[in-house]
């Protein structure tokens, strides 16, 4: 029997303290400092990840509050999170889409090209997945972060993750290797600054429209 449960802890990445923010408005982006899986809220470690590999290599196996399907983090991707006060009722699949739309709108600008939403919330170049995200809501906040791969190698996500048990209509049951993709990979050789500073302008904006919808 296997004795991860001592390895997966209770969510303490540094954007608890976006999800736990007071402000109507909070965002944050940060890179990790090592190697992380950390499981969506209805993961088990046993079905999501080969515990073995994971233990030996010292990974932390962590499980966030929301929802989706388990992922790697690295210190060769970039980690950002959102919280907004909303007013009004809107559904997840509204919100995602109004997210995905500003995030294409401003990453087009720094001149990544073939940009899409696919799936319930993915970003995709060319039909591979470079970023993956979740949100859930509580007390009228929505909380969202998201994972775009700046540079890492996905054999890095298939070594600890087994394929996941639930997965959008455009992966066609393609392995990790054939279905993500990274912005190095795809010939973006951007900064990690840069790519921060078209993301924050995106929040930005986003925040603004929806603030402005509700006033």
């Amino acid at each position: 029997m296997s004795h991860h449960s001592s390895s997966q802890v209770e969510y303490d990445l540094p954007d608890i303290q976006v999800m736990n923010s007071e402000y109507d408005f909070a965002f944050k982006s940060w890179q990790p400092d090592a190697v992380y899986i950390v499981l969506g809220r209805s993961n088990s470690a046993e079905k999501a990840v080969y515990i073995e590999l994971a233990e030996k290599d010292g990974v932390r196996i962590l499980k966030r509050p929301s929802g989706g399907e388990s992922v790697v983090l690295s210190p060769s991707m970039m980690v950002f999170s959102s919280k907004f006060l909303l007013k009004k009722e809107s559904s997840p699949a509204a919100l995602f889409k109004m997210v995905n739309t500003n995030l294409i709108e401003s990453l087009s600008t720094a001149g990544i090209k073939n940009l899409s939403s696919k799936g319930i919330s993915d970003l995709t170049i060319n039909d591979k997945k470079i970023l993956g995200s979740s949100m859930y809501l509580k007390n009228n906040y929505l909380f969202y972060h998201a994972v775009l791969n700046l540079s890492e190698d996905v054999s890095l996500i298939s070594k600890y993750l087994k394929h996941p048990s639930k997965e959008p209509n455009y992966r066609q049951g393609r392995a990790h290797n054939e279905f993500i993709t990274s912005l190095h990979n795809e010939g973006y050789m951007f900064d990690y600054q840069l790519i921060e500073s078209y993301i924050e302008r995106a929040f930005k904006k986003l925040y603004s429209l929806i603030s402005g919808n509700i006033n």
